[in-house]
């Protein structure tokens, strides 16, 4: 009898011990999240969602301030929100070293940047040499010395085994993954135009603002964000989103090398604020000393945050432009205009009045061929396959796309979309062999044209 309790004290401790091993195990592998200096709401967005196998506790690391303490405000609100709430628990380490403590502590396995981006180069870089994989918000680098320590970033993730991701969050709204889709299939699409520098064949234009809503509160912008020496100027920002959804449609899953990029023309423009309209977004009263040197007429403050590039790409012409308004019309947001031209039919994005406002795709012959209908409603269904309900319905023009609203996900969730596919690169420890040169490819394009604009 006691050589039977024996036995089964020693299954029992066995039992335990293998349990505990694979618990331990399963921790290891857990991603677990570093936030470094989250200025910008970004850094929240990425957390608005929970994700498995990423550990609840998140360690913050930045400057004292009230860009962390808006940052933490927008975790709590998820945290305590009705609906599906979050149950992040922030760890916070607040002063000059921040980010010496980080790379000291090492509580993390991804480091997350959002923030002002005139150091965000240096950091990419120092958290891969330092071991951590990171999930940087767009633009990694605002100019040519950043897009130099970039190139070394990729080189030394390669070297330690980690990986270096930017947040692409428009490579998931449904309109333009259907106008990449549509634009692959020959028979509806043809072939893209090569264009030329006065009509492009594909043209992408986005419209910004200042004073807007986030997660339904008027967010509060820091004045560093209106400083093009931290934030970047806007041929180097929001452009980078409109560069990489060229190279993505025109291009996709295809290795893009700096050689096949022409920038033909790079332009700059100011937009001026008002101090009262500056103190709206901001909640200063006064401009910071280090603004004062955009100031004109004692009040202006003239902020180049709106930029144009004209280039070739594989000797497809190509046309981006960001503008920055400071407030949208009522009942508009953020506005986005593309379009594709090919052989047989023009593929565009409007989000005008017209659309209330929202992107809204068209398909729109360039002939009158009367055969093409047939032609685009046969092959229409190899979408259909794809995105259930979606429907074509005549226009003016051509055809409206008609995407059901479950498609339709909403700039802010597409930040958990990004965040499901980095931790599933994650997991298979790589990234698809296009995404390194086409970042690389993207920064070059946009830090060059910044240097020919100015």
């Amino acid at each position: 009898m006691k050589k039977y309790g024996f036995i089964c004290a020693v299954i029992m401790i066995f039992s335990c011990s293998c349990s505990t091993q694979k618990t331990m195990k399963e921790e290891s592998k857990k991603v677990k999240l570093v936030t470094v200096d989250p200025g910008h709401f970004h850094a929240a967005l990425v957390q608005k969602s929970m994700y498995k196998n990423v550990d609840s506790v998140v360690h913050v690391y930045a400057p004292e301030g009230p860009d962390v303490i808006q940052h933490l405000e927008r975790i709590e609100s998820y945290n305590t929100r009705e609906t599906d709430p979050t149950s992040w628990n922030e760890k916070v380490y607040t002063g000059p070293d921040f980010f010496e403590k980080m790379i000291q502590d090492k509580a993390g396995n991804v480091v997350v940047l959002s923030g002002n981006n005139r150091k965000k180069s240096e950091y990419i870089l120092r958290s891969l040499e330092s071991g951590f994989n990171v999930l940087a918000d767009k633009p990694m680098v605002i100019n040519k010395q950043g897009y130099g320590m970039l190139k070394q970033a990729f080189l030394e993730a390669e070297k330690n085994n980690l990986l270096l991701y930017d947040i692409m969050t428009e490579r998931y709204e449904i309109t333009t993954i259907l106008q990449r889709q549509l634009s692959r299939i020959p028979e509806i699409f043809g072939t893209l135009e090569k264009g030329s520098p006065e009509n492009p064949a594909i043209t992408k234009e986005s419209v910004h603002h200042l004073f807007k809503y986030v997660s339904g509160s008027i967010l509060t912008r820091p004045a560093w964000f209106l400083d093009v020496e931290q934030q970047g100027e806007g041929i180097v920002d929001v452009m980078t989103h409109l560069v990489d959804l060229v190279q993505w449609e025109c291009f996709p899953n295809q290795l893009i090398d700096t050689n096949d990029i022409e920038i033909i023309e790079g332009k700059r423009w100011t937009t001026d604020l008002t101090l009262s309209e500056f103190s709206a977004i901001t909640k200063m009263e006064q401009y910071p000393e280090y603004l004062l040197k955009n100031v004109v007429n004692d009040t202006l403050l003239q902020i180049y945050c709106n930029g144009a590039i004209n280039y070739k790409l594989r000797g497809i012409h190509a046309k981006t432009s960001v503008t920055w308004a400071y407030k949208a019309p009522e009942g508009a947001g953020d506005t986005h205009y593309s379009i594709m031209r090919g052989s047989k039919v023009n593929l565009v994005i409007r989000q005008g009045e017209a659309e209330n406002f929202k992107p809204t795709l068209y398909i729109e012959p360039v002939s009158d061929d009367a055969s093409y209908e047939s032609s685009l409603i046969k092959n229409f269904s190899q979408i259909q396959k794809i995105y259930s309900g979606v429907e074509l319905q005549k226009s003016e023009n051509g055809w409206m796309v008609v995407i059901p609203e479950e498609y339709k996900k909403g700039h802010e969730a597409h930040f958990g979309q990004v965040m499901e596919k980095f931790l599933e690169y994650l997991e298979k420890g790589n990234l698809p062999e296009w995404e390194i040169p086409n970042m690389i490819a993207k920064y070059y394009t946009t830090t060059l044209a910044l240097e020919l604009a100015k």
